[in-house]
């Protein structure tokens, strides 16, 4: 029996897709159709389950104008930044929305086939495309109240005439999951009379009906052109929310996964080095899913991760911590966690449900709140406002304790966070604000009046250079810390994203993990004290290997001794390997 080609197999997988999307209709042409919105010439590769990642990997999260200098593009600016400070310790970037919008900062897209005039050009995308693998959202649950089809919609011609998700008044609504407080449902005058349209995020981010198959198409030619600029990372943003069903709660609905699934073959098959990221921030096992059988999303954010871990630094108490990675599993071949502690995001709260007790939450809120920050509210089906998430910079979060609110450790616990985060399975991805330890901006809160604001500070370039010079400064000291583990990090095999990771039962003072190389020669203990006092570990319990010598690497210092017992300071990280690394020995430790 003759094998099918490449091309004839990804049809026949398309079509498969389009079949639960939408059972009935002519998928054939449908599919050939979206097949050939992609270009491929003919020209398809096979399907491959092999990771396109290793331990070299890191993420950097920004917006196009987190930077900015006077009478330059913002692009052009970060890209001079990026090549300068950031090139050897991170080989992708992620660009939040950098499309015409109209609200939230970027998540309301006009134009998704245009680069907002106030940041660059295509040309500035794609030349740094040319250097870092990029990471571009695909706002694919959405578009803008003032978006060329929404106006179209309004007037009843094409395109966009029924791209938009219409309900009848009196429909029950009542069991539909909600992110935010506002309204579902927004009312608007068109040209057929009034109109109830839905709008999960607010009424600036009307839904698009994805049971509308041109919709599709749109998006696929839309990818199709974020692949040709260079984009190899598709961040399919608010993706769980996707399709609507009457009855449900119009989320993680089976039509969504399919969508995401036929998204990833068809980006594969335009560029197999393409990977598909769901931005799904919702409770872990739910999250879990998007994974499907290893075919589904590449990556799913670590969502549980901000929440446990800040509360673990705050609380002195790592059992939620590690309740939560022991119940993790690991990723298949070819998928990974992306692990992050902050973004241009609140820390969302909604990942922490069922992980963490409700009082220890609300400690954690009143302390935060302390620190500066504010907490955003969502409605649950009964209409009973929700907290959703906590907004503040992941500087000013680690502050302080839940006991003693403010102290003098905060630089030591900012840079603990971000040492387990960096040990952890997956791959890391660090907010631009994180790099420098940049605190709550509440001016721009009160300018903007939106909370969100707070995290999203907009650094002049000028003046940040000015600060990492001088090497007595926060700005250059947590810089220079950041870069140093990420150096660090990326020459252990252990560290691989699909490494073996096993929790380690050491009390509640010390959060501890292994990581052992896929070639099982490499071992790394990570133990971290998560208090604000000494504790002292008994290395017996750590069980290394006698006849090996063991080093940590953050330091370059190898034990004296595998027994005795070793004191870490507060917020004190270990990562003990029986393998060098590449990092430089010092004397040793006494034990």
């Amino acid at each position: 029996m003759e094998t099918p080609t490449p091309m004839l197999e990804l049809e026949r997988r398309v079509v498969a897709h389009l079949e639960v999307i939408y059972p009935g209709s002519d998928n054939l042409a449908l599919s050939r159709r979206l097949v050939n919105t992609l270009e491929l010439d003919g020209v398809v590769a096979p399907r491959s389950q092999e990771n396109k990642w290793d331990q070299s990997d890191a993420v950097v999260i920004t917006y196009g104008n987190s930077i900015v200098r006077k009478n330059e593009r913002p692009l052009q600016t970060l890209r001079a930044f990026l090549d300068k400070h950031l090139a050897t310790s991170f080989n992708s970037v992620h660009i939040l929305p950098f499309f015409p919008y109209s609200s939230d900062d970027g998540f309301a897209v006009i134009n998704y086939l245009q680069v907002n005039d106030a940041l660059g050009e295509w040309q500035d995308i794609e030349a740094i495309a040319r250097d870092f693998r990029l990471m571009s959202d695909l706002v694919i649950n959405h578009a803008s109240s003032r978006s060329q089809w929404f106006e179209n919609f309004k007037q009843g011609v094409d395109p966009g005439r029924d791209y938009f998700v219409t309900v009848e008044p009196g429909t029950d609504v009542s069991e539909v999951v909600r992110p935010r407080s506002s309204p579902l449902l927004s009312k608007v005058e068109t040209t057929d009379g009034e109109r109830l349209v839905w709008c999960t995020f607010g009424p600036d981010q009307v839904d698009l009906d994805f049971a509308n198959p041109q919709v599709l198409w749109e998006f696929v030619n839309i990818m199709a052109r974020y692949l040709d600029a260079g984009v190899r990372i598709l961040r399919l943003d608010a993706v769980a929310f996707l399709w609507k069903q009457a009855g449900t709660a119009c989320i993680h609905l089976q039509q969504t996964h399919e969508i995401i699934k036929l998204l990833r073959d068809l980006a594969e098959a335009k560029c197999p080095d393409a990977v598909i990221i769901t931005e799904t921030n919702v409770p872990v096992r739910d999250n879990l899913t998007y994974f499907g059988n290893a075919n589904e999303a590449h990556a799913i954010y670590n969502f549980s991760l901000p929440p446990l871990l800040i509360h673990t630094l705050l609380s002195g108490d790592c059992r939620y911590l590690k309740t939560w990675m022991m119940s993790m599993p690991p990723a298949q071949q070819g998928t990974f966690y992306l692990n992050f502690i902050a973004s241009h995001d609140g820390v969302g709260l909604r990942p922490a449900e069922g992980l963490l007790e409700q009082a220890e939450l609300e400690a954690l809120l009143e302390t935060l709140k302390q620190f500066g920050g504010y907490i955003s509210m969502r409605s649950d089906a009964s209409g009973t406002p929700r907290p959703y998430e906590a907004n503040i910079s992941l500087w000013s979060a680690l502050a302080g304790t839940i006991e003693h609110g403010p102290d003098a450790l905060q630089f030591e616990r900012f840079v603990c966070a971000h040492v387990i985060m960096l040990a952890l399975e997956g791959i890391p991805a660090i907010y631009f604000h994180s790099l420098f330890g940049t605190p709550n901006d509440t001016a721009a809160v009160e300018l903007s009046d939106r909370y969100r604001s707070i995290n999203r500070h907009v650094w002049d370039a000028d003046q940040l250079e000015s600060e990492l010079g001088d090497d007595g400064h926060r700005t250059s000291m947590v810089f220079t810390e950041m870069l140093r583990l990420l150096q660090i990090r990326r020459q252990q095999p252990a560290f691989h994203p699909n490494a073996v990771q096993f929790t380690m039962h050491m009390g509640l003072s010390i959060f501890a993990f292994w990581r052992q190389s896929v070639d099982r020669r490499q071992s790394i203990f990570c133990l971290s004290n998560i208090t604000c006092l000494p504790q002292t570990i008994d290395l017996a319990e750590v069980n290394l290997i006698d006849t090996q010598q063991w080093t940590d690497l953050i330091t370059g210092t190898p034990l004296a001794s595998v027994r005795g017992q070793v004191v870490l300071q507060p917020y004190q990280t270990l990562w003990l390997s029986n393998m060098d690394g590449g990092v430089t020995r010092h004397d040793k430790v006494a034990t």
